[in-house]
């Protein structure tokens, strides 16, 4: 199976810009909290993205970061490898705290500046249920993705078998008419409000539609991306590459 959780895979190509302040907030007005903090970061990355909206959410904008590009190796640089010996992004660091997960670093953040920005968990039982039920689902839905895109993408035509196309394709098929019918049911993942669910899912949604997922063969999944693609937090974080580089592979249009 392939490791959807972390940015090894799923990059987009020609990501080799680096910015050590991706926000607008400089370095003299940035929250001491956000001094303490550096992100290093893949561009077209679901889980760097999480982590930059979480980020984002608790108004923790000005943090370091460095955008670093897959295409290049540099996930695989010292500099990486020196705070995630798994030489993948994100690699996320809050004083002397490591976290390369991005599930774990956005939930530190919602824990750890629960009062501060946006309130990511419920107070209510229900809501925060279904908010970690969601969270949890959405691994799920991450490695459907990953069997259709990746096999695509690593295994060599000559090599590629129509039953295994034909199965992954069927099986993600399934596990979006799931999204479908629980987004019949509130405009949110957990909810009638933005929660921590929303933050780690929403990237994988919007990757679907990056690779031209038919809106109209699930209008409710698509409501959800466009609802929330002029959100402060995910306006701006925002993959560049996917702003300069549209897909032309058209890879789930028939999905």
């Amino acid at each position: 199976m392939y490791d959807f959780r972390n940015a090894s895979g799923l990059m987009q190509p020609g990501a080799g810009i680096t910015l050590t302040h991706f926000s607008a907030v400089s370095q003299f007005t940035r929250p001491a909290m956000a001094q303490d903090m550096t992100l290093l970061w893949g561009s077209g990355s679901p889980p760097c993205w999480r982590v930059m909206i979480a980020l984002e959410e608790k108004n923790l904008q000005g943090y370091n970061q460095k955008l670093l590009s897959f295409e290049k190796g540099e996930h695989k640089s010292a500099e990486v490898m020196a705070m995630n010996p798994r030489g993948q992004l994100p690699s996320f660091k809050h004083k002397d705290f490591v976290l390369n997960e991005s599930y774990a670093a956005c939930m530190y953040l919602a824990t750890q500046f629960k009062s501060q920005g946006s309130q990511l968990i419920p107070d209510c039982p229900a809501e925060q249920a279904m908010m970690y039920q969601r969270m949890f689902e959405g691994l799920t839905l991450n490695q459907k993705m990953a069997d259709v895109i990746y096999y695509s993408w690593k295994v060599p035509e000559a090599e590629r078998h129509d039953s295994a196309v034909k199965r992954n394709g069927e099986t993600l098929t399934a596990e979006l008419k799931l999204w479908e019918d629980y987004l019949k049911k509130s405009p949110f993942l957990a909810g009638k409000k933005f929660s921590l669910a929303d933050v780690l899912v929403y990237p994988s949604v919007a990757y679907l539609f990056r690779y031209q997922l038919c809106e109209e063969r699930y209008p409710k999944l698509a409501a959800y991306y466009n609802s929330l693609k002029d959100r402060a937090s995910i306006k701006t974080s925002w993959p560049p590459t996917w702003l300069e580089t549209p897909d032309t592979s058209a890879m789930l249009k028939n999905l």
